[in-house]
């Protein structure tokens, strides 16, 4: 028999507020594994792993989980308002992607080792020049009389296609990351394989947050 598109509409929420609720659990839950695997503080490299998971793992996904209808921590604000968080919460993810990038660098500079020798550090200097393009089309956004001549519903479009381009990248290197001797080096087994599932289940929720946003809602209007 044939659900309903109530009885679908309401499966759909109660699927998305378990998935967006499990979204911040794991992109909370995973940064404080790397924290305290990584110690910051007892060297310099060790503040690079737990600054970009700060970055790409929570802030980032907090930031567009803020639009979430389902799951958002936010939603007694206004659109205008979660806007406002949201480019926040992206501001700090790029300034702790940054700072964690500049100090790998210095850390290689103090071995002698060469940079961008890995897939995972290629990836990770990709992912924050994207996510510094991303906060900067944000502008645009926050005050659309800076580009008159663009639609603003093709604005925002164009900034979730490219924001959800630049986590994927984030996530990717963070993937990468736990390929690394560091990571491989401290955590084995069956504890490697969930570390290595929680950027992969907030990847997908954030995938479905934002082609439904602008897909799924269209097509189950009555």
């Amino acid at each position: 028999m044939a659900l309903s598109v109530e009885t679908e509409s309401h499966i759909y929420r109660t699927l998305r507020t378990a998935s967006g609720a499990a979204a911040h659990l794991v992109a909370l839950g995973f940064t404080i594994f790397v924290a305290v695997l990584a110690r910051p503080g007892s060297s310099l490299f060790s503040w690079h792993p737990v600054l970009m998971c700060l970055a790409f793992s929570f802030l980032m996904t907090e930031a567009l989980l803020v639009f979430s209808p389902e799951s958002s921590l936010l939603r007694s604000l206004s659109r205008k308002g979660r806007a406002r968080c949201h480019w926040v919460l992206q501001l700090l993810a790029l300034l702790c992607a940054l700072l964690g990038l500049g100090l790998v660098i210095l850390h290689k500079e103090q071995l002698g080792k060469a940079h961008l020798a890995t897939w995972h550090g290629r990836a990770g200097l990709l992912a924050v020049l994207w996510a510094g393009l991303q906060c900067s089309g944000g502008v645009g956004l926050l005050y659309p009389k800076l580009l008159p001549r663009w639609p603003l519903a093709k604005l925002k479009l164009y900034h979730a296609t490219s924001g959800l381009v630049g986590y994927l990248l984030g996530s990717a290197s963070l993937l990468l990351g736990m390929c690394s001797l560091w990571f491989t080096a401290t955590v084995t087994g069956g504890v490697w394989y969930l570390a290595v599932l929680c950027p992969v289940i907030t990847s997908l929720v954030i995938m479905n947050q934002v082609s439904n946003a602008y897909l799924y809602r269209k097509r189950i209007q009555p």
